[in-house]
């Protein structure tokens, strides 16, 4: 990673501040009062040792300084600690922006778009790189700050003192983050690359997982095994590598910090020899300055030490905002491709294509030229084989991909709709259910007002029901993450009661009853062509036997609609969906 790449990425951390300005404000300011009280804290240790050894004062006569004293220690533990939270509550205040922003794009780009890239980097992306963060805004970026105030705060109570002493101090500090930056250069590349390995990591072990009974079948298990093994010594050597820039960070900062209290120590020790008679201001050095300053002396470079410390924090925040930067800058800007004109009908929907060519977010043709006609309350079967163009279809109705040519809504161009005014007229079932709510209940309603008399009627079409009263709780039950503790059957009844209780207009299905056991199958068939019935309705099917009775059936392939009829028309004409039903009777038969 280049410096100005590096430097772009830091003013981009530094922009994301504003999501927590009060609560790193805080953190400052408390960071500060802290370090006033160390300085306090001094003062009253070396006033008592010169009032103690030099002066031959009464123990009973310091009473109240020895009170003093305790009560800095006291409210340093109180403010370091507030200082803790409040930096806690702004580094997890940004990374819930940021996740927010993150969710948000991908909301925007839609599935069509999300399913380029493995899940697991995904996962990468939102947890691993944004959770990297914390400790940047949670305790690096206030130290920045406070690796300036406090020193000088030192600094000015030590040169009224003894301004050889401040000196010495004031041309050693700035040694230290010289250094360090350029250690943290090579750590900030270092952290990039570790990112970058890991997401690769994450997306490959969740493909290969998902994929391992075809690795099996095909006796690839060894070899896949093998490459995971060298995937992950790959990342381990590279976590090793910033670790090790890491401890070098520190060690550089120790020396010079050492080093410079040393010379502090025997400029000292030379002055109460009284081998040195400078910096005193021709008043002699007395205990009381020199005990203080060897006190702050530790306490003015610590902030530069805590700095260093949490300078890995900054190296591993700039190496995770390399991905999420380029994520959100470089993904394609869906928000301005989407229309903004409102959709309010609660008629049924009716639609006209004419040369449609469906792209991806980058322009890249996937399926067209489409000219067809969907009229209201219509019922349409798409078939066709798998990478025909009929998810892309799907995804274009839905207004996840951009398209070419004409796609006419109820008189309006799909385009210029706004993309949550469209969603509010549509019902979707797709091949795998999600069940994002808390409850069974919340997962059918979702946002839409509870009728009694609706909701049975939906619970009783879809045939949930069959199993309500074996679950524990039930309509109140709920699912575990990804719909786990339901049969895979049994959530997508939950997903088209879901789809079917929704006041919809279009009703768009994705083979809804794939990888369904015959009793689910059932249940979901019927109600989906009951439903059908009552709007617009497109489905992608495999399964030629349920849409026999549909009003129409379009058959894709290699992108294109090459045949369109209902059952009757299309079986007995030859084509594509005679080929496909004799397959399926061999199949059968």
């Amino acid at each position: 990673m280049n410096k100005s790449r590096q430097q772009h990425l830091t003013r981009w951390l530094r922009q994301q501040r504003r999501h927590a300005e009060r609560w790193l404000r805080l953190t400052t300011l408390l960071g500060l009062a802290s370090a006033l009280l160390i300085i306090m804290q001094a003062w009253l240790l070396a006033s008592l040792l010169q009032a103690l050894i030099i002066e031959q004062q009464p123990r009973d006569t310091l009473f109240s300084y020895f009170l003093l004293l305790l009560l800095c220690f006291v409210l340093r533990a109180a403010f370091n600690y507030a200082r803790e939270q409040a930096g806690f509550h702004a580094g997890q205040a940004i990374r819930q922006a940021l996740r927010k922003q993150v969710l948000d794009r991908l909301a925007e780009l839609g599935p069509a778009w999300i399913q380029g890239k493995p899940a697991g980097s995904w996962a990468t992306l939102l947890l691993e790189q944004i959770e990297e963060m914390q400790d940047y805004y949670a305790r690096y970026l206030p130290q920045m700050t406070l690796a300036v105030l406090i020193p000088f705060c030192i600094l000015l109570t030590l040169f009224p003192l003894n301004w050889a002493a401040g000196l010495i101090l004031f041309v050693t500090a700035p040694l230290i983050p010289l250094f360090m930056a350029l250690v943290g250069m090579g750590a900030a590349d270092a952290n990039r690359r570790n990112f970058i390995t890991l997401a690769r990591l994450s997306g490959d072990f969740l493909d290969r997982l998902r994929g391992r009974e075809t690795l099996r079948l095909f006796h690839r298990g060894e070899a896949e095994k093998t490459a995971i093994a060298n995937s992950t010594t790959d990342f381990r050597q590279r976590t090793m590598e910033v670790l090790r820039l890491a401890f070098l960070s520190s060690a550089v900062l120790e020396f010079f910090a050492s080093l410079a209290i040393a010379v502090v120590a025997v400029y000292f020790g030379f002055s109460y020899l009284g081998e040195l008679h400078l910096g005193d201001y021709g008043k002699g050095v007395t205990l009381f300055a020199g005990f203080l300053a060897l006190i702050l002396a530790p306490e003015f470079f610590q902030p530069l030490r805590d700095l260093g410390t949490f300078y890995h924090a900054k190296a591993q925040a700039v190496g995770a905002a390399d991905a999420l930067e380029r994520f959100m800058q470089e993904v394609p800007d869906v928000a301005s491709q989407q229309g903004q004109r409102p959709f309010a009908i609660n008629a049924p929907i009716e639609m006209q294509a004419k040369d449609l060519l469906i792209c991806t977010p980058n322009g890249k043709t996937l399926c067209g030229p489409l000219s067809f006609s969907l009229a209201a309350g219509q019922r349409v079967a798409l078939i066709g084989q798998s990478g025909a163009g009929k998810t892309a279809l799907m995804n274009a109705l839905l207004g996840f991909l951009p398209y070419q040519g004409s796609l006419i809504v109820n008189g309006v161009e799909l385009r210029d709709l706004a993309r949550d005014d469209w969603h509010r007229h549509l019902a979707w079932v797709g091949q795998n259910p999600h069940l994002p709510a808390s409850t069974i209940r919340d997962n059918i309603l979702m946002s839409t007002p509870y009728a009694a008399n609706r909701f049975a009627e939906v619970l009783q079409a879809c045939g949930i029901n069959e199993f309500l009263p074996r679950l524990p709780q039930g309509l109140d039950t709920m699912p575990a993450d990804g719909g786990s503790g339901l049969s895979v059957g049994q959530a997508q009844r939950i997903a088209v009661a879901r789809a079917l209780y929704k006041p919809a207009c279009l009703l768009l299905l994705d083979e809804p009853a794939a990888s369904l056991d015959a009793l689910s199958e059932m249940h979901v068939m019927q109600a989906l062509n009951q439903a059908a019935t009552q709007q617009t309705t497109l489905m992608i099917t495999h399964q030629l036997d349920n849409v026999k009775d549909w009003d129409v059936i379009w058959v894709m392939q290699n992108g294109q609609l090459i045949q369109q009829g209902n059952w009757q028309q299309l079986s007995e004409q030859p084509g594509q969906f005679k080929q496909l039903l004799k397959h399926r009777q061999q199949e059968v038969s």
